[in-house]
């Protein structure tokens, strides 16, 4: 994926930035895994394409879905996520680097596979036409995309904490940013336009664990994982501790089982070729 914006720098800075905190977001996503996997329909083995595998968290889970001689190859623009996606998944998969809007394969897929991956692209119609040529006749996508932002937990309460002591610009819906397709339909028509087939989606709800020993903990993780919290960078000591503080009290009103629950929303986008 390429970015025109650098808070979504993947190939650079935003990769590093997941990298560094892979093991507590894996952790954190790790719920999301078995209804995007279903998704897939894998039924008999085939070759799987992972669009922004990132760390191959999710790659795992769907080689541990796969019928044996399935053989999948994770893709991402990152090569901090392709370097550490290669380290942690040994046998199961491989990893390009590849930017997926313009690349093309040598042989095509019987299943695309995206979770929170598709967001991104500067121009989507352009990547999603490029996406086609990925994907075999007869063969099956599935796209986890996350739904509105008020309805998506842990960013709805960074957003909140940060607006309380800095400005944020409102969102532009058609930006790139991960709550770009919070109304499924914009996606459903931009593959439709690439020429996929029966494009639907069905929503998800389900509640995501932050990964940390306490309220405070959490607080710091999604600030320290989130690029909404780009902002706070230049802010005063007390402006930044007043973020926090907040974002600790909304981790403290979902906490439960030694972790701060936020409820969301996934839309799960599927399409034929």
């Amino acid at each position: 994926m390429r970015e025109q914006a650098s808070e979504y720098d993947w190939a650079g800075g935003r990769g590093a930035q997941w990298r560094d905190q892979l093991d507590g977001m894996e952790a954190m996503l790790a719920p999301v895994d078995a209804p995007f996997v279903a998704a897939l329909a894998l039924d008999a083995p085939c070759r799987i394409a992972e669009i922004a595998c990132g760390g191959g968290g999710t790659t795992r889970a769907i080689a541990a879905a796969a019928p044996a001689g399935s053989d999948i190859t994770g893709f991402d623009i990152s090569p901090d996520l392709v370097a550490a996606a290669t380290a942690r998944a040994g046998t199961v998969a491989r990893f390009v680097e590849a930017d997926v809007a313009r690349y093309r394969p040598e042989r095509r897929f019987d299943r695309l596979a995206s979770r929170f991956g598709v967001m991104f692209f500067d121009d989507p119609a352009a990547a999603f036409a490029n996406l086609r040529h990925w994907l075999a006749p007869g063969g099956r996508l599935a796209f986890a995309v996350w739904g509105p932002v008020g309805e998506v937990g842990f960013m709805a309460q960074i957003r909140a904490a940060i607006a309380s002591v800095v400005e944020l610009p409102p969102a532009d819906p058609d930006a790139p940013g991960p709550v770009r397709y919070g109304d499924p339909a914009r996606l459903i028509a931009l593959l439709d336009a690439a020429g996929f087939q029966g494009a639907a989606s069905h929503s998800w709800h389900g509640a995501l664990p932050v990964p940390a020993a306490t309220p405070e903990a959490a607080a710091d993780f999604l600030l320290a994982s989130s690029s909404t919290a780009a902002p706070l960078l230049g802010a005063p000591p007390a402006q930044r501790e007043a973020a926090r503080a907040r974002l600790a009290e909304a981790c403290a009103g979902h906490w439960r089982d030694g972790n701060a629950w936020m409820p969301v929303r996934v839309e799960i986008v599927t399409a034929a070729g």
